[in-house]
């Protein structure tokens, strides 16, 4: 029976093969050896393919006019251009970052993405004449500011961008671009940083900082400080990229931290999971001495993401300066939004908007100082906490 099986099996290749003949061969490796497999010749997975998976992959440099995380989001010029153009094709985009404009183009030839999203001119390409005739110049650009290019088979791809592809389009995403980096994009209601100076009361949310702050160890105050710096005290703060609450909490970030979306608004939930997530960053920051230090890192990568200070304090040590003070890492934090340094090797998440990271820092710390002249009461603080975070509450050291 098994000798039938096998024979039946070694009649079916051998059919599939010949049926094949017309399609290109490629040595396959059976139990019986080498055989040669048929790839169609027309596998070149052009625009009805893209369609039909549901994802483009799009290769670029990470860059302020190209691609770039902020906060959560992805920005950049080039990239949201292609948003654009896979929304109207109704595909989703993954972006895959390159060092330079020849593993772009390298990987092009090669068949592994669909679209360079990067201005580039043929000057710029730096291979062999024959070479550059496998791709296509289309899409956003022009020949002077230089133009995305696809693989000259994906020849549907190229038409429909260049179909596409209107000047009028990069104009209105860099409007777009510069509304959401504004502080015009956040909608949220400016109450003033102290409540009450008389009565020493910085919120209406005090409590709960102190009670959220005794896990983690935080000055209550600090955190009251940095929530002012999010949302200026608006439970109903709203941001551009979708950060929400008390203290601007991604969705996906709440996700994480169990924190239920419908419950993002409520200022104890919200205040809650940010306590939490802060304890987590302080976790990350284990080779950092000195606790003072250390919070200076947290509240950075709870702005800026902790991968973005990580590759600040690469570039701190590796120009002779000390990885574990924010007042030299801080100077490498500004100096990521620099091609120099942000393209240096050892810099693994690119580029990042340094200047708003180092001054959400100072300004916290700054708004901090003229905090700590308030006292957490010590009479009547039990009936300020929520019932429900009393089951939270332990004696705090003031």
């Amino acid at each position: 029976m098994c000798i039938l099986k096998t024979i039946s099996l070694l009649l079916g290749i051998i059919v599939c093969v010949g049926s094949c003949s017309s399609n290109k061969q490629e040595k396959m490796v059976t139990p019986w050896g080498e055989i040669n497999d048929s790839i169609p010749d027309n596998d070149d997975f052009d625009l009805d393919q893209i369609v039909a998976n549901g994802e483009m992959i799009v290769v670029t440099i990470s860059g302020p006019t190209t691609y770039y995380d902020h906060r959560g989001r992805q920005l950049g010029l080039q990239y949201m251009m292609v948003q654009r153009y896979a929304e109207k094709i109704g595909v989703g985009v993954r972006v895959e970052l390159c060092r330079d404009t020849l593993e772009m183009v390298r990987r092009l030839i090669a068949g592994d993405v669909d679209i360079v999203a990067y201005p580039l001119r043929k000057a710029d390409i730096k291979l062999p004449n024959d070479s550059l005739g496998n791709i296509v110049f289309c899409g956003a650009g022009n020949d002077s500011i230089g133009q995305w290019t696809v693989n000259k088979e994906k020849v549907r791809l190229a038409k429909s961008l260049n179909e596409w592809y209107d000047p009028r389009i990069m104009a209105e995403v860099r409007k777009e671009e510069d509304f959401l980096l504004s502080t015009r994009s956040v909608v949220r209601h400016v109450y003033a940083p102290m409540l009450n100076k008389k009565g020493g009361v910085i919120s209406h949310y005090d409590a709960l900082f102190m009670t959220y702050c005794q896990p983690i160890r935080w000055d209550w105050r600090l955190m009251a400080a940095q929530c002012y710096q999010e949302s200026t005290f608006d439970p109903q703060a709203r941001s551009w990229a979708g950060a929400l609450g008390l203290m601007q909490i991604m969705p996906a970030t709440a996700d994480m931290l169990g924190l239920p979306r419908d419950k993002i608004h409520d200022p104890e939930s919200n205040i809650a999971a940010a306590a939490k997530y802060l304890g987590q960053l302080e976790a990350k920051f284990s080779d950092i001495p000195t606790r003072y230090e250390k919070m200076n890192f947290v509240l950075g990568s709870y702005n800026g993401g902790y991968h973005h200070i990580r590759d600040a304090m690469a570039l701190t040590e590796k120009y002779g300066g000390n990885p574990h003070s924010w007042a030299d890492v801080s100077q490498y934090v500004l100096k990521l939004s620099d091609p120099k340094f942000y393209r240096d090797p050892v810099v693994k998440y690119g580029y990042m908007r340094g200047s708003e990271t180092e001054d959400y820092v100072r300004k916290i710390r700054q708004r901090w100082e003229s905090y700590k002249g308030v006292k957490s009461p010590r009479t009547g603080y039990s009936n300020m906490i929520p019932q429900k975070a009393k089951k939270h509450k332990k004696k705090y050291d003031v």
